[in-house]
């Protein structure tokens, strides 16, 4: 059966053919001359570089491994906004430490929180009324936020406007296609199995798209503190219901999840460690990983492979 992986492989070839004939119409313009965007995260920027081709100029500021939460910004990232032509963050609270210079930016050029375009009773929320902003785990939802960016591109280029929909219908079609996919594989883990156990509170927007429960021993900010009660608390559950693995996050310290794997074996329960998911960060440039598109696909491909296999080698 072919793999998610090597679907989004192919999907990520279309678009960028498609792309790039596109783009070389559009009078070869030097680089100096595009429009330039910044992108706070990545899975912002990777797929407005690819809906925009080489029309536009995207820049994302943080990297792989680096926590958007704790993020405070640089003289250089300081700069690379100023230079800019608008930018781009996801908002609901995610680059908390950012907000003042995003206010300040606001007053001579366009600046748009993503996640703040979306109507308020589509997100999430925790037990204290704070919105999750994590919304790029619920493929409609980012799909809506991403077409609210692309409206914006539209409004800045708009001798670019007929490009920019072809590009980003395209791009859609590959997310309805991976969101098609993925239902089918999670979908198979039997439902006893589907508790998706991780660091931090990142997935509740994937749980409740997929039919997972989520269970994360941090709180959606990774500012949150663990308590020797939260590590407890998901030991029990692990107990409970005999979870056969659990997962690290490629930009939260795993120290917390081998707690649990250790406090599960003092009781008994081997628990494996399921492998390696993508939550605030997508994995490094250049690779499948370091796609949107990509890093939703190696997502649910590692989670169904240790759920469905009980966490067994």
């Amino acid at each position: 059966m072919k793999t998610l992986r090597s679907s989004v492989l192919l999907l990520m070839a279309c678009i960028l053919i498609l792309s790039g004939c596109q783009s070389n119409g559009s009078g070869g313009a030097e680089n100096n001359d595009k429009l330039k965007v910044v992108a706070t995260i990545a899975q912002i920027g990777e797929p407005l570089n690819t809906i925009s081709g080489d029309l536009i100029e995207v820049t994302s500021l943080m990297g792989p491994g680096v926590d958007p939460h704790l993020y405070q910004a640089t003289t250089g990232d300081i700069s690379k906004l100023d230079r800019s032509d608008a930018i781009f963050y996801n908002g609901l609270h995610l680059e908390a430490n950012m907000l003042a210079v995003f206010d300040e930016m606001s007053k001579s050029k366009p600046v748009l929180a993503l996640g703040e375009t979306l109507a308020e009773d589509r997100l999430l929320k925790d037990e204290t009324g704070a919105i999750d902003p994590h919304i790029w785990f619920d493929i409609d939802l980012w799909q809506a936020a991403l077409e609210a960016a692309v409206d914006q591109l539209i409004e800045l280029v708009p001798e670019h406007k007929e490009q920019l929909i072809a590009n980003r219908d395209a791009y859609f079609a590959q997310l309805a296609e991976l969101k098609q996919e993925s239902s089918e594989k999670l979908a198979a883990i039997p439902e006893e199995q589907r508790i998706l156990v991780t660091a931090h509170d990142a997935f509740g927007y994937f749980g409740a798209a997929n039919g997972l429960q989520v269970v994360g021993l941090q709180g959606l900010s990774t500012e949150d503190e663990i308590g020797l009660s939260d590590i407890e608390d998901t030991i029990d559950l692990l107990i409970e219901y005999q979870v056969p693995a659990v997962f690290i996050e490629s930009s939260i310290n795993p120290d917390s999840i081998n707690a649990v794997i250790e406090g599960a074996k003092r009781h008994g329960l081997e628990v494996a460690l399921g492998g390696e998911l993508f939550s605030d960060a997508m994995g490094a440039s250049g690779t499948v990983e370091g796609t949107y598109l990509g890093m939703y696909a190696h997502n649910v491909e590692t989670i169904s492979s240790a759920l469905l296999d009980k966490g067994e080698e």
